[in-house]
């Protein structure tokens, strides 16, 4: 069992929001332990048929003078919007408290769905952070299989695989079709390849769109559902002009570094350092941390990257209310060198008062021309 960083305030209701798979039921088992609660599950297709066919069946069950449970947990909520009106007013007029889990915000979005107006407070759940695993973090390992729950406690390779097979096979394939966010089976079946194939990289929807055999205003929506389904996040382009930042391509990152490798079938194959995949993932791993991170810290960051005209990037720009931009490169070397470290420099004459930094493999701190080289986990606690 692992300790997470989460800790939602049980003073009053909250919606807890995660793809499958990252632990918010084990979560919440945890946090009400010896709590009366109810847990309505959405998933289980005798409950959702009952509540679709009986709009008022919440406040049958739960609106009478005596209160019963403490807790009422949803699960799923996504699944079904409307059932928020009820909880609204049993939290407003009963003052009875409800945990709702989500692995979806699209429906919620698209339905117009009454997001309870404050009166549950929202938090985010992630596959394990590296202090999250403690003692037993291995980077390797995680750069080849990802940080879901499951797969930190699975030891055997085989059992890795089959599980991440499973999940982008029966979730990420079958369940978001199911749920009709997509209509075109093939194409999008297709799409996922393609996408675990542009991680990390600057999104050009015509390219894709060629690849797949769909248009790119298709691809663009199937990439925006992947961000609302939470297994996905778009990391936009830098400026200072929010109405230019918009025009630019945003660069696309799958939520778990193992989802994204058995979306391209190579789970199973190890990461060898010094490669330019290992440097790849290495990355991928840095800015879901950080994104991480600063969740669970409930800190206001905004992230971008940076790409100019002549090609020359910086992989992440960290944005925080009274704080110093912080420009930074990511590095999975063990020693970074020369040509790295003036790239940056000449970066940092383009952001008076910034801080410079490099994110690196290297086992202790040190400065050259004004420009941080951190180890990774010493850079996780600086930038935060």
């Amino acid at each position: 069992m692992f300790k997470r960083q989460l800790n939602p305030l049980i003073s009053n209701s909250f919606s807890l929001i995660g793809a499958r798979g990252t632990g918010k039921s084990t979560l919440i088992g945890e946090l009400l332990r010896g709590k009366r609660s109810y847990l309505i599950d959405l998933l289980d297709p005798r409950v959702y048929d009952d509540y679709l066919a009986n709009s008022g069946l919440l406040l049958e069950r739960f609106g009478g003078s005596k209160q019963d449970y403490e807790w009422i947990i949803v699960d799923e909520v996504q699944r079904l919007p409307n059932i928020l009106n009820e909880i609204h007013k049993l939290i407003f007029e009963k003052k009875q408290k409800f945990i709702l889990t989500g692995s979806s915000a699209r429906k919620l979005k698209r339905g117009g769905a009454n997001l309870l107006a404050g009166r549950a407070y929202t938090y985010n759940l992630f596959p394990l952070t590296h202090t999250e695993y403690g003692s037993e973090f291995n980077l390797d390992e995680v750069l080849q299989w990802g940080s879901l729950p499951q797969i930190a406690m699975e030891k055997e390779s085989a059992n890795r695989r089959e599980y991440l097979n499973a999940y982008v096979s029966t979730y990420m394939r079958e369940e978001i079709i199911a749920e009709q966010l997509v209509r075109r089976i093939e194409g999008f079946r297709k799409f996922l390849k393609r996408a675990a194939q542009a991680n990390g990289t600057i999104l050009v929807y015509d390219n894709i769109a060629k690849d797949v055999g769909i248009d790119a205003t298709t691809v663009k929506t199937y990439f925006e559902i992947l961000e609302e389904t939470l297994v996905g996040v778009l990391l936009p382009a830098f400026h200072r002009s929010i109405r230019k930042q918009q025009r630019q391509a945003p660069k696309f990152y799958f939520f778990d570094c193992g989802v994204q490798r058995a979306l391209l079938g190579i789970a199973d194959h190890p990461i060898t350092p010094a490669t330019y995949g290992y440097g790849k993932a290495f990355e991928h791993f840095i800015i879901l941390e950080i994104m991480r991170l600063a969740s669970y810290a409930r800190k206001n960051i905004e992230l971008s990257y940076l790409r100019t005209k002549d090609d020359a990037e910086i992989d992440l720009i960290i944005e925080q209310p009274g704080c110093p931009i912080i420009i930074t490169e990511i590095k999975s070397t063990t020693h970074v060198d020369l040509v790295d470290i003036n790239k940056l420099a000449r970066f940092k004459e383009e952001f008076p008062g910034c801080r410079a930094l490099i994110i690196s493999n290297e086992s202790m701190s040190r400065s050259v021309n004004g420009i941080e080289i951190l180890p990774w986990r010493q850079a996780m606690k600086s930038v935060l």
